[in-house]
């Protein structure tokens, strides 16, 4: 085995292993434990965080900032990883303390000119792009870690009315819109509520441990596709730019259903709970969209027009 391929192997192994000794080394890679501390010293200088601890039962320790062991990518690798890095510019908060631009740029200096030149061309032409967001969420990091030990959030939430102090076991995060959102189990009333990261002012993590016994994946499928527990049909009559509207709303896009040129429909199911959220989505579409079905979201955007022609009948 070449010195550079040991030295590979090495780096990989002393990640793994985290907690070792000469002789550990020297019996996994067949050389001597001279060779052994040799090489060690040599990963230290490459910047291998090594920590050495003396005496009877020492050895080494690879601290917690430790680097990862170099990895070669294919090109539709590297394309695939530098665009996913690019998707996430438009979130001004993240999980963690990535630095985007510093990432993206290790990742492009090291590829070959001409994958750099077929990059560039891409990065013109190509974006997924997000709302930009101005409000930050402080407390993505510390969120997921608790969801991830099933610890039990004490929270100060920004709600409609008035802000609200909440114990919450925490599902995770997802990102949608431009918006981070935390489906949590509130520990007082005992259901799972969805909450706006940005909305948390405070947050302390408890030492109480507490499972929401569903998983992330599971939540989403179940919230996509729940069942109305009070169900009321939805009917809309759509033109053209109502079609066009209603086409960028995954609630609403699987249950269009386009009848001619310049026409369509919703026709579907929602809950009882929803009148208020899917009044004012329609409300907001004006003449684009016209509410047959139910009666409940008729009246409540036929209200909002009243209070709109009060609020200018001043001047």
């Amino acid at each position: 085995m070449s010195k550079a391929k040991l030295l590979f192997n090495l780096m990989m192994y002393v990640n793994a292993k985290r907690v070792f000794t000469a002789q550990d080394v020297a019996y996994e890679f067949d050389i001597s434990i001279r060779t052994a501390h040799r090489y060690l010293a040599e990963l230290s200088e490459m910047g291998v965080p090594l920590y050495t601890e003396q005496g009877r039962n020492g050895g080494y320790r690879v601290l917690n900032n430790r680097m990862l062991p170099p990895i070669i990518f294919e090109e539709n690798e590297a394309f695939s990883i530098f665009f996913a890095f690019q998707s996430l510019q438009f979130y001004q908060s993240l999980p963690f303390d990535i630095q985007m631009k510093s990432v993206s740029a290790k990742l492009y200096s090291s590829l070959p000119d001409d994958v750099k030149r077929k990059i560039d061309r891409l990065d013109a032409v190509l974006s997924f792009w997000n709302v930009k967001r101005t409000v930050p969420s402080r407390y993505l990091k510390e969120i997921i870690d608790s969801a991830a030990e099933r610890k039990v959030l004490q929270i100060e939430y920004e709600s409609k009315e008035k802000n609200t102090h909440r114990e919450v076991s925490p599902i995770g995060v997802y990102a949608y819109n431009g918006f981070w959102f935390m489906p949590a189990l509130d520990l007082v009333d005992d259901v799972i509520k969805l909450f706006r990261t940005d909305r948390i002012l405070s947050l302390t993590v408890m030492e109480k441990h507490q499972d929401p016994n569903v998983s992330l994946s599971e939540w989403l499928n179940s919230h996509t596709t729940k069942t109305p527990v009070t169900p009321l049909r939805l009917y809309v009559e759509l033109t053209k730019e109502g079609i066009r509207q209603c086409r960028s709303q995954p609630w609403l896009e699987p249950d269009l259903v386009v009848s001619g040129s310049d026409q369509g429909y919703i026709n579907t199911v929602m809950d009882q709970s929803e009148v208020e959220f899917v009044s004012d989505y329609f409300f907001q579409l004006g003449t684009a969209a016209k509410v047959i079905e139910p009666r409940e979201v008729i009246d409540r955007i036929y209200t909002r027009s009243q209070e709109i022609v009060r609020h200018y009948s001043e001047f």
